[in-house]
């Protein structure tokens, strides 16, 4: 699944979540997100931020394991700490879930997860008032509110300062004691895919850069599927280069596509 694997379309663009929430209904009913162009006509409604409330957190949750679920948002790296099979299509049971990551969510910024010094949540969210044609099931638990306004997340990712990641390529850099403080790992970005090629994905990564210089963060790591090309031409527009390759082996053990490690100097002025 590739990040910004599409373009808005010339007429009103949706994002369309073929979730069959009656497993008795003959037809599939559809759950939609219809965006406002007008979002990306002033900037200023999309708000780039760390999610510290739980409302938030919840709603980052919900969202993440909806557009996994049903594929309609990429990942990058694709990857999530409860893997979903792609047949599920019950609102119920992706809400169950969703309590499931929402809790391993707020253990990870909490710092409780064995080691991480720290993991941040930051999200790229728009006013509710943006979407029409909406499922009320859905904004129910998607949306959250901040200073009396409901927002929806369109993109999120995860921070992650720590030696290293589960199963994935070790960064070289920086070397020697205290290299676990001053290296971090992007994780679990995903961006609305509707709202691709707009910038979303750059502003989420942006901000991420941002958060980890003010933690003293030096070195700056994400995975890439190396078929991922929308993903990796991101990341280097984004400053980062190629720094190592994940053995064959490991990949096939992982049953996933191969990953590249990508990597970035934040050390120095943004």
């Amino acid at each position: 699944m590739a990040l910004f694997s599409s373009s808005f379309p010339s007429s009103s663009p949706s994002f369309l979540l073929n979730n069959s929430i009656g497993k008795t209904q003959k037809s599939r009913n559809f759950i939609s997100f219809r965006f406002n162009f007008n979002i990306f006509k002033d900037r200023s409604l999309l708000n780039v931020k760390e999610a510290f409330s739980e409302d938030e957190l919840w709603a980052t949750a919900f969202w993440i394991l909806i557009t996994i679920t049903l594929k309609h948002a990429a990942m990058i790296p694709i990857k999530c700490i409860y893997m979903l099979k792609p047949e599920i299509n019950n609102l119920d049971h992706i809400k169950y879930l969703a309590e499931r990551e929402f809790d391993a969510l707020k253990e990870r910024i909490a710092g409780k997860r064995i080691g991480f010094k720290r993991v941040s949540c930051i999200n790229a969210t728009v006013p509710l008032s943006q979407m029409s044609n909406s499922s009320d099931d859905l904004c129910s638990v998607c949306k959250y509110s901040d200073n009396g306004e409901d927002r929806i997340v369109i993109g999120s990712l995860d921070l992650n300062q720590c030696l290293r990641l589960p199963d994935e390529i070790t960064g070289k850099r920086p070397e020697g004691l205290g290299s676990d403080i001053g290296r971090a790992y992007l994780s679990n970005v995903c961006v609305a895919k509707e709202l691709q090629k707009n910038g979303v994905g750059s502003k989420v990564v942006a901000k991420s850069k941002i958060v980890a210089q003010e933690w003293g963060i030096t070195d700056l790591y994400v995975h890439v599927a190396v078929d991922n090309e929308p993903a990796r031409k991101l990341y280097l527009r984004s400053g980062f280069t190629y720094e190592d390759d994940e053995p064959s082996w490991q990949a096939r053990f992982l049953d996933r596509p191969r990953r590249i490690l990508l990597w970035t100097d934040v050390s120095g002025s943004l």
